[in-house]
């Protein structure tokens, strides 16, 4: 819990810190603006005291002057304030997505671990944004504090024991705020973390709702997001609730402060220590209180919900990459040649498999969980718990991810596509990879071929489309080693027959790994590995298997 809380204040400061010049500037002119607001009543005081019991039309018209000149002086000084503020918060908000941008798109990843797509997505919108604020509140503060002294040098000059009420009496009053101010920011942090969640679950829900009305899970799905929401929104109403609790609680102090400070100027008035004008000056400034007060009431709900979101933004900078960058080098251009020795990871228990440069394998495994896990571990998404994978020679977990992605490329089976044209998705010189992966149909299905549109994830596309130029997209890539997991469950059998062909000969030379069960895709292969139990328990022709195994008949034909 230190470690985090020290993390989140190294967040705000990075934040005032990286726009210390616009703050600075708010700072200056925010200050302005209060200082000036602290003097009007002043002003008016002098104007009573000299000009109208004076008689003096010339004098009454020049401190007439210097109160039109403060008055122009504090408008433009709140204006340019507020702009220099906001601007602040917005750049550093948007240095703080960018960052978080950064982290989630690491290659060592680790980010996600733990938490839902809709999760990263709320850290990096609202809580990016709330700490931003805190550069937006610290300038105002800094000016209801120039006010609050203002004020009080004001009043010294009219009567000793009211500058030294307002002197002394305002740091116990910002302490107190404060301690009011703890339990908004405990319940900010829980509204965020349940608001993210809700979002998570929200994003995963949608996504996944052909799935869902495929199997008829829509009341499950409704049930999940309705439990979560309405825990979402009793953390959101308990933090209302605390927020309402806070500025009630600060403004009654305040209240009582600023009642303290015209009592006794009245008692002094009443008794003869001051006159009319410093009466009129007294009751304006205490009045005037009021507005910084209610500034350092909002400033300390900012800052409370600002550290809550910092300590949530510093847990995912924080957060340990999934597998770090060495100092090994893989060949370039690499064979290919891919060994796996004694490979522990997750379902996969002592894996050894040797595939030489240019081969092209099947891999049947009867636990999804193991085929998963070995394609993490081929694509040093981790790296495994025992043992190691080795292309070339090399072993991959002393190698930059980045390096090992430019060699090993792993078109998983849910690959999504990215709103722009078809062609685009595929990559430069798609035909080749077009035709192998029968997405050439897609296009020519298509009004404008691979010129047409694609929608976000490639909505627009049915599941078969998608499928075939995510593949086609892979292919393109013309990677040395090519792990692809079951390229063609949404494709008819005729078209997974052509992909089949067209992928053997497209990749003809060239490292394959296929992880699939179809078998028109084994066929073509040159051995098949069969992984049951996390292990390797048997390897051949397609044929051969399917001849003499019944375990691999019941996956692979079934």
């Amino acid at each position: 819990m230190p470690a985090t809380a020290t993390t989140s204040r190294s967040v705000l400061r990075q934040a005032i810190s990286g726009q210390r010049r616009q703050v600075t500037l708010a700072s200056v002119l925010a200050a302005g603006h209060q200082g000036g607001e602290a003097l009007v009543p002043v002003i008016i005081g002098v104007v009573i005291d000299q000009a109208v019991d004076g008689g003096s039309a010339g004098t009454l018209v020049f401190w007439l002057a210097v109160l039109g000149v403060v008055f122009a002086g504090l408008s433009y000084s709140y204006r340019f304030a507020a702009r220099a503020a906001e601007g602040a918060s917005l750049r550093a908000a948007h240095d703080l997505r960018i960052a978080i941008s950064r982290r989630v798109l690491h290659p060592g990843g680790g980010a996600e671990n733990g938490k839902l797509a809709g999760e990263l997505v709320n850290i990096g919108t609202s809580d990016a944004q709330r700490v931003g604020v805190v550069n937006a509140a610290l300038p105002f503060g800094i000016a209801a504090l120039a006010g609050v002294l203002v004020s009080a040098v004001a009043l010294l000059r009219i009567s000793l024991p009211l500058g030294l009420l307002v002197l002394l009496g305002t740091p116990p009053l910002l302490y107190l705020a404060h301690l009011i101010g703890k339990p908004l920011e405990r319940r900010s942090e829980a509204e965020q973390e349940r608001s993210a969640h809700a979002s998570g679950v929200a994003t995963d829900l949608v996504s996944g709702l052909r799935v869902l009305k495929g199997i008829g899970a829509e009341p499950a799905a409704v049930a999940r997001y309705r439990d979560t929401s309405q825990n979402s929104l009793k953390a959101t109403l308990r933090a209302a609730r605390a927020k309402a609790w806070h500025d009630g609680a600060v403004l009654a102090l305040t209240g009582i402060f600023i009642a303290i400070v015209a009592l006794v100027g009245g008692n002094l008035a009443a008794s003869g220590s001051i006159s009319v004008g410093d009466l009129v000056a007294a009751v304006g400034l205490a009045q005037f209180l009021l507005t910084p007060f209610l500034i350092f009431s909002w400033v300390n709900g900012e800052l409370a919900q600002g550290r809550a979101s910092a300590s949530r933004v510093a847990d995912l900078l924080t957060t340990p990459p999934s597998v770090e960058a060495g100092d090994g080098e893989l060949p370039s251009p690499a064979a290919g040649t891919v060994r796996l020795t004694g490979v522990s990871y997750g379902s996969l228990r002592g894996v050894d498999l040797e595939i030489p440069a240019g081969q092209l394998i099947g891999v049947v495994a009867a636990d999804p969980a193991a085929a998963t896990d070995l394609l993490d571990c081929l694509g040093r998404a981790v790296d495994p718990t025992e043992g190691g994978v080795h292309v070339d020679g090399v072993d991959l977990s002393t190698v930059d991810p980045d390096r090992v992605r430019e060699v090993v490329l792993v078109a998983a089976h849910d690959a999504d596509l990215f709103e722009g044209t078809l062609a685009e998705n595929v990559g430069p010189a798609p035909d080749e990879a077009l035709a192998a992966a029968a997405a050439d149909e897609v296009a020519a299905a298509l009004p404008d071929g691979t010129g047409t549109a694609v929608t976000e994830r490639g909505r627009s596309l049915s599941g078969g489309q998608r499928q075939r130029v995510a593949l086609a997209r892979a292919l393109a890539a013309d990677a040395p080693v090519l792990v692809v997991h079951d390229p063609t469950t949404a494709v008819d059998t005729v078209t997974e027959a052509k992909i089949a062909t067209g992928l053997a000969r497209l990749r003809q030379g060239r490292t394959t790994i296929l992880v699939t069960t179809s078998p028109a895709l084994l066929a073509v292969t040159d051995r098949v590995v069969v992984l049951d139990g996390g292990r390797v328990t048997g390897e051949g022709g397609h044929a051969e298997l399917a001849r003499d195994r019944a375990d691999y008949r019941a996956a692979v034909l079934s």
